[in-house]
């Protein structure tokens, strides 16, 4: 089942896979789909060997105040990556970093997981959603990079604090500040 759903989702993406499709493929019935993974999210956080499950962790971000995001984002990402999920985000990472089939889960993952749930908080249009969303996309996995995969100094050893001090005012500007959005 994880097999079939890894090739649905990097094929067809989170919203264009089906549990009927990945049960199909997997030749199962697909209650047995749900019976062992519950929802289309659990099944995908599965698929992806994603270290944490973003549902549980973005509740209280999610939850904040408009012109709290940006910080609380790093926040929480920080906390994420400084924490046991650090492993298991480094393989994942990597393995993306050079293979297209792994890029494309981990891109489904980070859209449709993480900065679709984060931009759904704002009252923007879907396009100003999207576009916004990839530079705060940009700015996160350019943080992992330099901090926990390139370990360029000084971020590699500053402290959380003073990375959410620095960070998340550009990524509240993404998020709602004045910014030149890129065109398709």
């Amino acid at each position: 089942m994880l097999g079939a759903a890894r090739a649905a989702f990097a094929e067809r993406g989170f919203d264009g896979a089906t549990i009927r499709g990945i049960a199909t493929a997997a030749g199962v019935d697909p209650a047995l789909v749900h019976h062992y993974f519950g929802s289309k999210d659990k099944l995908f956080i599965a698929a992806v060997e994603a270290p944490v499950d973003p549902g549980e962790f973005l509740r209280d971000v999610l939850a904040s105040p408009p012109d709290e995001l940006g910080a609380n984002v790093v926040r929480l990402l920080l906390r994420l990556w400084d924490g046991p999920a650090r492993p298991a985000g480094l393989a994942l990472i990597r393995s993306a970093v050079g293979n297209e089939w792994s890029a494309k889960l981990l891109r489904e993952f980070l859209v449709s997981q993480v900065l679709r749930r984060v931009m759904g908080t704002l009252d923007l249009s879907q396009a100003e959603r999207e576009a916004r969303g990839a530079l705060v996309g940009s700015q996160l996995i350019g943080l992992v990079m330099a901090r926990y995969v390139l370990k360029v100094e000084p971020l590699a050893s500053a402290s959380p604090a003073s990375l959410v001090e620095a960070v998340g005012p550009t990524v509240q500007r993404y998020l709602t500040g004045d910014v030149a959005l890129p065109a398709p």
